[in-house]
């Protein structure tokens, strides 16, 4: 084969388009890992790539998906053999370096990681990068020594990618999760999830919530993955000792703080990057999906599309109405 379908992003006098297109698969580095795609994943960083974001994606044409999972074809890195099952994440793919909506990606051997035993290459796209972020929101509330019987969890934009993951792993830790949801039509959802209780998010914004020092401690950790007001009052509500970790920014970018939830209850707030985030961190968090994290994966979790529907599912995760993961299929039936 030497034709490809690959999803690609144009632009024309600031005017952004997409389409479905054969592309020739000899264009690629000879020098670096040749990938079969077998199955890609939706993300916010795709959907701004796509409408032109430039914080994102300077160069178009453009191939979107910061996610892949597939087949080695070729690699000139001995530990890369043909047939391996690996998956990317991260790094530049799908940024700059054309990404894995596409069924075939070319990446340095740096970027590849070994498909872990126990975990499919569907089951690692379901997961994909916002779940990867999940876990590693949940790996910061573990090294903070945050135990179930400390309190409760509180998790926002939980009805999204990261969200949705992290209330799955943690309440198959055994945690007390609670949700904070936009839409009330997602509330059985999260509650399928393992949700024990559902917050409305205006509880968290508003005139009421600004310019207050500190809450009654409630939550002995916090997942965020939208930033703004929300998460401020949420740090500002941390119990003694608790952890904030932060990955978004579709609520905003300023945060409402004061020294006081610092030095008056000790707590931590991490971001979280799961982008350059170094391989000897990234292999134990896949590990941990493969084994004591591994969830039921079910259909109420991710919605499987294919490379034509990519541009309605963009629009409405910029539009907010996502619920859960989009798992993009490669491979031709």
């Amino acid at each position: 084969m030497s034709q490809y379908n690959a999803f690609v992003v144009e632009e024309n006098n600031d005017v952004f388009t997409n389409s479905v297109q054969q592309r020739d698969i000899n264009q690629f580095d000879k020098n670096n890992v040749l990938i079969k795609v077998i199955y890609s994943s939706l993300n916010y960083k795709d959907a701004l790539s796509a409408s032109g974001a430039k914080f994102i994606t300077q160069n178009f044409p453009h191939v979107t998906g910061i996610d892949a999972a597939g087949i080695v074809i070729s690699s000139s890195d001995p530990a890369l053999k043909e047939g391996d099952e690996v998956l990317v994440t991260g790094f530049d793919l799908g940024m700059e370096t054309d990404g894995g909506h596409a069924e075939f990606i070319s990446v340095p051997s740096e970027w590849v990681v070994p498909l872990p035993a126990g975990l499919s290459q569907k089951q690692a796209m379901i997961i994909g990068t916002a779940g990867f972020t999940a876990g590693l929101s949940v790996m910061e509330v573990l090294n903070r020594g945050i135990k179930p019987s400390d309190g409760p969890v509180i998790v926002t934009g939980s009805s999204g990618g990261v969200g949705s993951v992290a209330i799955k792993i943690l309440s198959k830790l055994g945690y007390d999760v609670h949700a904070i949801s936009m839409s009330p039509e997602h509330n059985s959802y999260l509650y399928s999830l393992g949700a024990k209780e559902i917050h409305d998010a205006n509880e968290f914004q508003g005139e009421s919530v600004k310019g207050v020092h500190l809450f009654e401690p409630v939550y002995s950790a916090v997942i965020d993955s939208v930033g703004g007001q929300i998460l401020s009052t949420l740090i500002k509500k941390l119990k003694y000792g608790g952890i904030a970790t932060t990955c978004g920014l579709v609520n905003g970018i300023d945060l409402d703080l004061t020294i006081f939830a610092f030095i008056n209850r000790g707590i931590q707030v991490s971001g979280i990057d799961s982008v350059w985030i170094p391989m000897e961190k990234r292999i134990p968090v896949w590990k941990h999906f493969a084994s004591d994290w591994k969830v039921d994966l079910n259909e109420d979790l991710y919605t499987e599309i294919t490379l034509s529907e990519l541009d309605n599912y963009m629009k409405l995760m910029l539009k907010g109405k996502m619920k859960g993961r989009a798992l993009v299929a490669l491979e031709r039936k």
